[in-house]
């Protein structure tokens, strides 16, 4: 069974092509600056050279066309025709209250991930053009929809609510969603069962650090609160986002900066975050080299809020939870940067976290366990893959259906 992996941004696919019977990547890339000049698709090859082929796409559905053209073409191809690949899974971001799992999508689902938009109005239209273009390129082929917010369907009413008046819930569906979700199950899966343990029992904090990031509290397999709420702004510092703000500064800077409500996001989901203080970039890659340099004090600000903010929502989640067993960190960040781990870890030996230092800085990108063989909390590094996960829901409800 072949199925194709399909993320759609507003200018950005990104593809993987799985062979499921095998377990197997057998093409990935993406398509990037969809509707902008200088538009290329950049994928991998088997021997993990990089290609890059230009083209003119102004929209979606010529990004996906050019996709299958290369998975099928003669001297990129990896399938003989279009008729290899058996369904197609979609990342949506957005699923609101409709979905707490995966569905297969008819034009009821697509009506109701329309009725989501409002909720993630930058994210949900370009996932649907990514399910037009396959209905219109490939009408035979069944499709999958994954949600980032489906995992967090398990959260209880009292963590999943704001203390505004209830008829906002009522009225607009006001309340905490969370993103990141296929992540979060994924490694809070994958994590017991790399240290063969069930999940029954466990108290998870799921880390998912990168230019975007989140926390999860996962217990018996269940996420049961989350650090995004009703939009990815809620939260960590990230990149580019500010995370958790007085909601009163809000107001105090569009009376003070004249700001409208279009100015004001711009702010807090471009313009803040790591690149808001560090000044010069959201790169923390970039920002790991200031930073090592020991010149640049923005740049040791901007490092300590980023990890400190990570630490507090561990230690919240460990109350939560009423103890932790397992933290994980997954993501870019998570997965390669071993000064954010340990800056996260560091103070948290009370609660019985005791992280093997000299080993945290051999990890990159690898599953392992970074902490102390004695210690009562186990540490884990393990790289993320929501494109299996997805291919995986994929497979199970057409197996099931």
């Amino acid at each position: 069974m072949k199925i194709l992996v399909l993320n759609c941004g507003s200018s950005s696919i990104k593809y993987k092509l799985f062979d499921m019977d095998r377990k197997e990547v057998m093409a990935q890339g993406g398509v990037e600056r969809i509707g902008l000049p200088g538009a290329f698709l950049k994928f991998t090859l088997s021997n993990d050279e990089k290609v890059i082929l230009e083209r003119d796409i102004p929209e979606h559905t010529v990004g996906i066309e050019f996709i299958l053209e290369t998975l099928t073409g003669e001297k990129y191809g990896c399938i003989s025709s279009l008729e290899e690949i058996t369904a197609v899974g979609h990342r949506v971001v957005h699923g609101g209250e409709k979905f707490n799992s995966s569905v297969l999508i008819t034009q009821e689902v697509i009506d109701q991930m329309v009725e989501c938009s409002d909720l993630a109005p930058l994210h949900n239209p370009a996932n649907l053009k990514g399910i037009y273009t396959i209905t219109k390129l490939l009408p035979k082929v069944p499709q999958v929809g994954v949600f980032d917010t489906a995992f967090h369907q398990t959260m209880p009413d009292f963590a999943y609510m704001y203390a505004v008046p209830y008829e906002m819930y009522k009225k607009y569906s006001i309340r905490r969603y969370g993103f990141h979700g296929t992540s979060h199950r994924y490694v809070s899966k994958r994590v017991c069962e790399f240290l063969g343990v069930e999940q029954e029992g466990q108290r998870i904090i799921t880390c998912h650090i990168g230019n975007g990031g989140s926390i999860t509290a996962v217990k018996d397999g269940k996420s049961v609160d989350t650090s995004m709420g009703l939009t990815p702004v809620e939260g960590l510092m990230m990149g580019t986002r500010s995370g958790d703000v007085d909601p009163g500064m809000l107001i105090f800077l569009m009376e003070k900066e004249k700001m409208d409500a279009s100015a004001l996001s711009d702010l807090l989901n471009k313009k803040s975050g790591v690149l808001g203080i560090f000044g010069v970039s959201s790169d923390m890659r970039e920002l790991e080299s200031a930073v090592a340099a020991g010149k640049d004090k923005r740049a040791i600000l901007a490092d300590a809020m980023y990890n400190y903010r990570i630490k507090k929502y561990v230690g919240s989640y460990a109350a939560a939870l009423g103890g932790v067993d397992i933290i994980v960190f997954t993501g870019g960040v998570g997965e390669n940067q071993c000064t954010c781990r340990a800056s996260v870890c560091k103070g948290l030996e009370y609660m019985g976290v005791e992280l093997d230092t000299e080993l945290n800085k051999t990890i990159r990108g690898t599953e392992a366990v970074i902490s102390k063989p004695e210690s009562r909390v186990k540490v884990v590094v393990i790289p993320t893959d929501e494109e299996f996960m997805i291919a995986s829901d994929t497979m199970t409800i057409l197996q099931n259906d």
